[in-house]
C-alpha cells in the first residue's frame, strides 16, 4: 500500500472540472487500496478526494491543525486523525507519512506546501516524488515560472529533478 499525500484547495467556488478530476483521482487511490494523506478539512477538493477514496475502498489520514478542528471543519471521511498545532507541523507530518506527494489545484496554502516539500528534497531530507497534477492547465503558470527560474540559474540541476508533471489522470497513473 502506498501512502499518497494530496495538497489541494479547500475552496468550494472553483471550476467543477477540478472536482470531477479530483474525484477520479480519489477513486483510483481507493481502488488501489492506498491510503490518502490529506489536510483533513471538510471543504473543497480536500473533502472531494477523501470522499472518493473512502467510497472506493481506501483509507484516509487527516492531518488537521487545531484551528481547523476548533471551527468544526474536520472531514467525516477521516479514518485516522492527527491533530497538529501549526501549518508547519502539518506539512512535516504529511511529508513523513507519505510515499508520494501530489499537488492538485490550490492557492497560497497549496503553494506553501509544495515548496516546503520541494525545498526539503533539494537539501536531502527526502527523495519522494512530487507531482504537479496539471488538470485543465492549472499549473501552467507555475511551470512557466519554474522554467524561467531554471533558465536564470536560480534552480540547481533542473526543476524536473524535483517536480514531475501529469496533465491528466492517465499520465498520473503511469507516474504512480
Amino acid at each position: 500500500m502506498k501512502k499518497v499525500a494530496v495538497f489541494c484547495s479547500a475552496n468550494e467556488d472553483i471550476r467543477r472540472t477540478y472536482f470531477d478530476c479530483t474525484a477520479d483521482l480519489g477513486a483510483y487511490i481507493g481502488q488501489r487500496g492506498h491510503e490518502l494523506v490529506f489536510g483533513g478539512c471538510n471543504m473543497g477538493l480536500m473533502e472531494c478526494v477523501a470522499r472518493a477514496v473512502k467510497e472506493n475502498g481506501g483509507t484516509t489520514l487527516g492531518v488537521v491543525p487545531d484551528r481547523v478542528e476548533d471551527r468544526g471543519a474536520v472531514s467525516s471521511y477521516v479514518d485516522r486523525l492527527v491533530l497538529v498545532k501549526s501549518l508547519s507541523e502539518r506539512k512535516d507530518v504529511m511529508m513523513q507519512e507519505s510515499d508520494v506527494i501530489i499537488a492538485l489545484p490550490g492557492g497560497i496554502g497549496t503553494l506553501d506546501e509544495i515548496f516546503s516539500v520541494v525545498a526539503s528534497a533539494t537539501i536531502g531530507y527526502h527523495n519522494k516524488r512530487i507531482i504537479l497534477y496539471n488538470m485543465e492547465g492549472c499549473w501552467d503558470s507555475l511551470i512557466a515560472l519554474l522554467k524561467d527560474l531554471q533558465e536564470s540559474h536560480f534552480i540547481r540541476g533542473h526543476y524536473t529533478d524535483y517536480f514531475l508533471v501529469a496533465n491528466n489522470l492517465e499520465q498520473l497513473k503511469r507516474i504512480l
